[in-house]
């Protein structure tokens, strides 16, 4: 299970004295996917006078990178990066755009500017959690369904894919740590006249509240 944005890109202005700060946050697999974007903001904002960005990849945040760019150093790249890594978001980089106002905010206004832009815009997209799952396929009887179903309702939260065939397939996600669980509670209820097979690993997600 892991944080990230609950968008794929997201994008949101603050002024602050007269300075224009747009952050763009974006969905990463990988540092390839990372440049790819910071390159595609920087070419749609190449009249601003600074794209900053910083990124995190990886369960653990091995890869954490930033920039200044042009900013003085450590009043724009590092604060940002602190705010994903604050937020424990992965998988995630954020671009901020300043279109200078013509007021100098000195290194302390830099570093609250460059921190509170992305926070608030974290806080607006909201965050999901990714969890793990694995699809587990199962047939049934059709005199079974309704029996199953009521079962599946009572334990289990996402709604089930039903086929109907000249049986029933049905497939729910689980955890893997669930899986010997569920096939036995199900087994026991049907009696044994049941069929499983398990599917391939998929994520899902849900809204995350602290």
């Amino acid at each position: 299970m892991y944080l990230t944005i609950s968008q794929n890109v997201f994008t949101q202005e603050l002024i602050i004295k007269k300075s224009r700060f747009i952050t763009h946050l974006a969905r990463i697999h990988n540092e390839a996917e990372a440049q790819a974007f910071i390159a595609q903001i920087r070419k749609e904002h190449y009249r601003a006078n600074h794209n900053v960005f910083a990124y995190v990849l990886g369960d653990n945040d091995e890869i954490q990178r930033m920039s200044d760019d042009g900013e003085p150093s450590g009043t724009a790249g590092v604060p940002i990066l602190e705010v994903l890594k604050k937020n424990q978001v992965h998988d995630v980089v954020a671009v901020v755009t300043r279109y200078f106002g013509g007021i100098k905010l000195g290194a302390g206004g830099l570093i609250r500017a460059y921190a509170g832009a992305p926070a608030d815009t974290l806080a607006n997209v909201g965050l999901v959690e990714r969890i793990l799952q694995r699809e587990l396929h199962f047939t049934i009887g059709y005199n079974l369904i309704d029996k199953v179903q009521y079962w599946l309702s009572e334990h289990q939260p996402s709604t089930p894919t039903i086929n109907y065939t000249d049986q029933v397939e049905l497939t729910i996600a689980v955890t893997d740590s669930e899986v010997a669980a569920v096939q036995n509670a199900l087994t026991n209820l049907t009696q044994g006249q049941i069929k499983f097979t398990l599917g391939d690993e998929i994520f899902a997600e849900r809204p995350y509240n602290e």
